[in-house]
């Protein structure tokens, strides 16, 4: 097999309407309002469903689908794969394309070769990349982890037209794509964690929300939902900032609203790698830890652990990046595969089930739901200390 990274290979993010908007003056944010209610109501009803899939092995389970027929695609093998990034720009896309190459790996006597561009989180590069990888000709298939949503749709709607496509991780505005593998989405995410937030502390209590960026659908969603929850059972939202998941500023931001309001019952945050850094923020002003809201990354689950706080962690499962590569294979093979979405289940790291997502050896910022188990080299692949 042939691994190579390819520079040479070389979206304004897909609209999300708020879920408490009240567009009644045109019938366009009326249907919109709608579409993302139904949305809302289906991830919902999702994370309460079972599917289908083995028990023990997440990232080959899918939900109820159309299954789409793939024979038209069917190549002998060895294949060759593309794979388009948006980027590696931060820790859950590290155990993410860690955990893909071990996965290509496994297959290594059916790969030709895997050819990969990162685009660096640049929107313009990815489709230079992905026009590159059409133009080569050296694709059987190309799989796309698109940056932004609405930027990517034209140059994914020119792949569709020459080759089978999948995306996974960020989604584009079209179905051409035989699949687009992705978890649940950041309705269930966001709403989970207000859930646990509006239960864990007193009626109107204060919360400060801390959100990464504006514009993209993955924090546009969970907000959205959370935004909701807080609406809805009367909670008193001090502070709505965005730190882009910056430590420093997380924690400067934190002493801020602190000073201006005195008491907070609660820091939710749509990116949990600062989460962390609002722990740090009470302890260095000896105050009495919030509940903090986070996701599965190790340095939380281990301050969550060890600090005794109220906490709760939502995931957007690395091991999406698996499935990315097994449904490449099931195309080039001809077998079906859900669609025009492949979605994932999506679990909620509880204090009931936080020890067992815990691997001292794992680095602070590996995400515990990779998938990564059972890879070979694993867990030293992954920057295990192993002394």
């Amino acid at each position: 097999m042939r691994l190579i990274s390819i520079q040479k290979y070389a979206a304004v993010a897909g609209t999300v309407i708020p879920l408490a908007a009240g567009s009644a003056n045109s019938a366009a944010a009326q249907v919109a309002d709608v579409a993302t209610e139904q949305q809302f109501t289906e991830q919902i009803e999702l994370m309460n469903s079972t599917p289908n899939g083995p028990n023990n092995r997440p990232w080959e389970q899918w939900f109820e689908a159309e299954m789409a027929d793939t024979t038209a695609y069917a190549e002998k093998a060895p294949y060759r794969l593309c794979f388009s990034n948006a980027s590696v720009g931060n820790a859950w896309r590290v155990t993410g394309w860690t955990t893909m190459q071990a996965e290509v790996d496994l297959h290594a006597d059916e790969i030709e070769s895997f050819d990969y561009a990162d685009a660096q989180g640049n929107d313009d590069k990815q489709i230079s990349d992905i026009r590159s990888f059409i133009n080569s000709g050296s694709c059987d298939v190309l799989i796309i982890s698109p940056n932004t949503s609405a930027a990517l749709t034209p140059v994914v709607e020119e792949a569709c037209k020459s080759l089978p496509v999948i995306t996974f991780d960020r989604s584009v505005n079209t179905t051409c794509p035989v699949t687009a593998v992705r978890s649940i989405g950041g309705y269930a995410w966001g709403k989970a964690a207000a859930d646990y937030v509006v239960k864990s502390i007193p009626p109107g209590g204060n919360v400060l929300v801390l959100r990464t960026a504006p514009g993209l659908d993955i924090f546009e969603t969970r907000w959205a939902a959370a935004e909701k929850v807080f609406k809805e059972a009367g909670v008193t939202v001090i502070g709505n900032e965005f730190v882009g998941g910056d430590r420093a500023k997380t924690k400067a931001t934190v002493v801020d609203y602190l000073s201006r309001a005195g008491h907070i019952d609660a820091v939710w945050v749509d990116l949990g790698v600062v989460s962390v850094a609002v722990a740090e923020a009470f302890e260095d002003m000896g105050l009495p830890y919030p509940v903090i809201t986070g996701e599965d990354e190790q340095d939380y689950l281990r301050a969550w652990r060890d600090g005794g706080f109220k906490g709760i962690a939502p995931t957007y499962p690395a091991y999406q990046w698996r499935t990315a590569i097994q449904a490449a294979f099931k195309v080039l093979k001809g077998q079906k595969v859900p669609s025009p979405e492949w979605i994932l289940p999506q679990p909620v790291i509880t204090q009931a089930n936080r020890d067992q997502y815990i691997d001292e050896k794992l680095p602070p910022l590996h995400f515990a739901t990779c998938g990564c188990e059972d890879m070979p080299n694993y867990p030293g692949r992954w920057g295990a200390d192993n002394q």
